[in-house]
């Protein structure tokens, strides 16, 4: 389904983390990340499309459960991943307790970004749950922390179904229109939508 910038709007108000606990809650992997045939497929479509072999720092916000926080790790020096969830950050500890070059923490965005810089961000059916500002503030302050010649991964699901809601085709046109972003890989099908901005000015 072709879509258009004002076939959808933001969420008036950003899912509260409220909301994502009582998800955790009820099951521990709500979106069966670690079953699901075209999860484990958008992964491995991910790590393919990293442009360089291997980074030295990579920060992935919304980290979830830390399925692909592992296959990231096999390509970077260090990762930190975060999730605003304590049940997923204790799974994505334990799912990454054997790999010394993971950090996993609690994080709140766009309130709680860190203070470090790095050469790959990947995030993740994450900004489409932000409302206008929060979105804003998040994609401003990831392209502040991405160094220059440094990579940010956006991979996000579409909604094939209506069309009617905020997906990877609004989120990813906004991370477009930062400045200072050259767009080298971009994938799209009928489940999500993966792209590769290169960071081509100094931080």
């Amino acid at each position: 389904m072709a879509r258009a910038l004002d076939d959808a709007q933001p969420p008036a108000d950003s899912v509260s983390l409220d909301y994502f606990s009582g998800l955790y809650m009820a099951k521990d992997d709500p979106w069966d990340l670690a079953t699901k045939w075209h999860d484990q497929r958008k992964y491995a479509v991910t790590v393919a499309s990293l442009p360089r072999e291997h980074y030295r720092s990579c920060y992935e916000p919304g980290a979830s459960i830390g399925l692909l926080t592992r296959l990231l790790a096999a390509r970077c020096d260090e990762v930190l991943a975060v999730d605003s969830v304590d049940s997923a950050v204790e799974q994505g500890r334990a799912i990454v307790a054997d790999l010394p070059n993971v950090r996993f923490e609690r994080a709140e965005l766009p309130a709680e970004l860190p203070d470090a810089a790095y050469d790959l961000i990947v995030v993740g059916d994450l900004l489409y749950y932000f409302n206008e500002a929060d979105l804003h503030a998040t994609l401003d302050g990831l392209v502040q922390r991405l160094e220059e010649n440094g990579d940010i991964v956006a991979v996000h699901f579409r909604d094939r179904a209506d069309g009617g809601n905020y997906d990877g085709f609004q989120v990813h046109a906004a991370l477009a229109a930062r400045e200072g972003l050259e767009r080298v890989v971009h994938h799209e099908d009928e489940w999500f939508l993966l792209d590769v901005f290169r960071r081509t000015v100094p931080v």
